[in-house]
C-alpha cells in the first residue's frame, strides 16, 4: 500500500496551486506553477433583503481549497441563512496575498484584495481558508518556506495574518466585518505545521473578538483531528443522500482522491482551477460546518 506522503510529492507537480509542500519530500523541486484564476461570484442582492441578523452578507476568500468549495459554501449559506455571497479564491494563495500594498507578483490582483472587496460590498463575514502556504509559490511570501526555516515561517505567517486582519477592520470602519477563519484537516506530510497554522488562527480569533470555523474536524477521526484518513463513516446526511456515502457497503466515504492527499474533490485538479464539478462528502462537510458557525452568529430566517 503506497504511503499518501510519497505518492503526495510525486503529484506536487499536478495540484495546480494547491499549498503541498513538494520540498518536504527527498529530492523534490517545487512544479512549475500555472497561473491561478479566480471564479468570482456574487449572488444578487433580492429586493426583500432583511437585516444581518437573518441574512447575513458572506465574502468568501482563500486558496485552492476555497476554490474547490465556493459553489457549496455559496449554496448552503444561501439555503440555509439566505445569505447574500460572494467568492473570489484563487488557487495557491496565503493571507499575504491578499494584502494591499503586497509587493509585486502577488497572486492576487488589486480589484479582489481583502480590503478592496470589504469596502465595496460591506460584508457581515469575512471568511478566510488558507491551507498555509509553505513553499515558495507565491512571490509574496519572499521565498520564505516551512521545509528551510520553520521559525521564520512561523514568524512571516502570523505578521501577515495581523495585518490582513488589520487591513479587513480598517476597510469595515465603523460596520467591522466579523472574520472566520477556517481551521484546516489534518495533513499526512507536515501534520505539526497544519496543528501550529490552526492554533494561530485561533489565537488571532481570540485577540480581535473574530471567531474560528473547525472545518478541518469534520474531516478527521473521531479523537483522532490531525491523523490524516482518506475515508470516514458515513454521517447520518450521507447515509441519507447515497451519492455522498461513496462505499455504502461498508458504511464508508471517501474524503481524497488515491493521489491527492490535500484536496476534497473527487475529480482530479485541472490545469485551470475551478469549483468542484462532483459531489464530494469532505467539500460538503466543510461547507456545512462553516454555515453552521456563521448561522450561530446571524440566526437562520423563519421560513
Amino acid at each position: 500500500m503506497r504511503k499518501p506522503w510519497i505518492v503526495g510529492v510525486v503529484l506536487a507537480g499536478v495540484l495546480l496551486g494547491a499549498c503541498t509542500d513538494p520540498s518536504s519530500g527527498p529530492e523534490a523541486a517545487p512544479p512549475t506553477p500555472s497561473v491561478p484564476i479566480t471564479t468570482r461570484q456574487q449572488a444578487p442582492v433580492s429586493p426583500s433583503s432583511t437585516p444581518v441578523k437573518s441574512a447575513p452578507r458572506v465574502l468568501y476568500l482563500g486558496d485552492s481549497l476555497a476554490m474547490e468549495s465556493q459553489n457549496v459554501l455559496g449554496r448552503e449559506l444561501r439555503d440555509t441563512l439566505d445569505a447574500t455571497y460572494t467568492s473570489a479564491p484563487y488557487s495557491g494563495t496565503t493571507p499575504c496575498d491578499y494584502l494591499e500594498g503586497a509587493k509585486a507578483g502577488s497572486l492576487v490582483p488589486d480589484a479582489d484584495k481583502a480590503a478592496t472587496l470589504v469596502r465595496a460590498l460591506h460584508p457581515d463575514f469575512v471568511v478566510l481558508q488558507f491551507w498555509g502556504n509553505a513553499w515558495a509559490y507565491t512571490p509574496c511570501m519572499d521565498g520564505i518556506t516551512y521545509a528551510a526555516d520553520r521559525e521564520t515561517y512561523f514568524a512571516r505567517y502570523k505578521a501577515d495574518v495581523r495585518k490582513l486582519t488589520a487591513q479587513i477592520a480598517t476597510a469595515g470602519g465603523a460596520q467591522r466585518p466579523t472574520i472566520v477563519w477556517v481551521l484546516q484537516g489534518p495533513d499526512p506530510m507536515t501534520p505539526e505545521r497544519v496543528r501550529a497554522v490552526n492554533a494561530l488562527y485561533e489565537a488571532q480569533a481570540r485577540a480581535t473578538g473574530d471567531i474560528v470555523a473547525d472545518a478541518g474536524r469534520t474531516v478527521s477521526p473521531a479523537g483522532a483531528r490531525y491523523t490524516w484518513t482518506q475515508y470516514l463513516p458515513c454521517t447520518a446526511y450521507e447515509r441519507a443522500h447515497p451519492d455522498y456515502c461513496t462505499q455504502p457497503g461498508n458504511g464508508r466515504t471517501a474524503l481524497h482522491l488515491d493521489k491527492d492527499y490535500l484536496h476534497f474533490c473527487l475529480v482530479p485538479t485541472t490545469s485551470t482551477p475551478r469549483p468542484c464539478p462532483v459531489r464530494s462528502p469532505g467539500i460538503l462537510r466543510i461547507a456545512r460546518e462553516i454555515t453552521r458557525v456563521i448561522g450561530a452568529q446571524a440566526p437562520a430566517p423563519s421560513r
